[in-house]
């Protein structure tokens, strides 16, 4: 009796002192992180399907931030497609971006029938002065339509968006589902500054994260290798390639047929944040943001993620 007692006692400890998945009050999807004035501020969508539901259904997009890594405070629902007057879909990944002072989210939803666009998945921007709102839509129309990318035939090839301002201050905007696309935008962050191209990647699907280290530029992404997704990368000398692709750095994740990755540095650390459906009734349309380490080799290449029910450490 006594063991079975300490036995308890030991799962109960485990279970409290779990972090994964950071956010338990609610389903959350396609982490994408930003340090900004000190503070970790992550955007995410909310899955709200039900366990009944065969697909997706992602009402709006919520920020999170924190100081430590362990405490997470929701600043709530502060963007969804209604403010967008060309939208009619669901929130689907996003991300968003400082410049100047004001800040930038791109996502991606659908597209109204329209004499704009015949609808499929489409790329909008919102911007605010402050990073958790209040957002508003940046141009009053979208930014990337179906129409605009003729190599994939399917009508949510435009979805996951990710964008990076170089130290040139160039910035440039990945996206795609079934292949990747790439362009430059203008410095007001509204504009395409560049005709759209299609990069061939190894094994890509969707979810791309651009970002650059001690001069590397990095790629990652949710990847077809296997059924369900992992999460694989490419490593260039230049923002738009060549890029020569690196390997697996995430495996399966639990219960969801979708991972989506974000990778940031706060505090002397590097985190790697991505979903999976571990929470209870949670599944691929219930999706729970979680967060792992990141480490690189010496020569910059990226180690396998190890995904813990743990988590990370708190900071200071």
């Amino acid at each position: 009796m006594k063991k079975i007692i300490l036995l308890m006692v030991i799962c109960l400890s485990v279970k409290l002192q779990a972090q994964n998945p950071i956010i338990k009050d609610i389903f959350t999807a396609d982490p994408a992180p930003l340090v900004h004035n000190g503070i970790l501020y992550l955007y995410s969508g909310h899955d709200t399907a039900t366990t009944e539901d065969t697909n997706y259904k992602m009402a709006d997009w919520h920020v999170f931030s924190t100081t430590d890594m362990k405490t997470w405070k929701d600043h709530g629902a502060v963007l969804s497609p209604s403010i967008f007057s060309w939208a009619n879909g669901d929130a689907y990944a996003a991300q968003c971006v400082e410049r100047d002072g004001k800040f930038y989210w791109f996502v991606s939803t659908f597209h109204k029938k329209d004499n704009v666009s015949e609808g499929g998945a489409a790329i909008g921007v919102a911007v605010s002065d402050s990073p958790t709102g209040p957002f508003k839509d940046a141009i009053g129309k979208a930014l990337i339509t179906n129409e605009m990318t003729t190599d994939k035939k399917h009508s949510w090839d435009d979805i996951d968006p990710t964008v990076f301002v170089d130290d040139d201050g160039q910035a440039y905007m990945y996206w795609g589902n079934g292949s990747c696309k790439w362009v430059k935008l203008k410095e007001n962050m509204i504009e395409l500054d560049s005709p759209i191209t299609v990069v061939e990647l190894k094994n890509y699907i969707e979810g791309p994260w651009l970002y650059k280290r001690k001069g590397l530029y990095y790629l990652v992404y949710a990847s077809e290798g296997t059924k369900p997704e992992m999460i694989e990368y490419c490593t260039s000398k230049t923002p738009t390639g060549p890029w020569d692709y690196r390997g697996i750095i995430q495996e399966n994740v639990p219960n969801s047929f979708t991972t989506h990755p974000g990778i940031i540095d706060y505090k002397g650390k590097s985190y790697f944040f991505y979903h999976n459906g571990s929470l209870p009734t949670g599944g691929s349309y219930r999706r729970s943001i979680c967060v792992d380490y990141l480490y690189y080799n010496k020569d910059g290449s990226i180690k396998k993620i190890v995904q813990t029910t743990e988590g990370v450490k708190k900071v200071k």
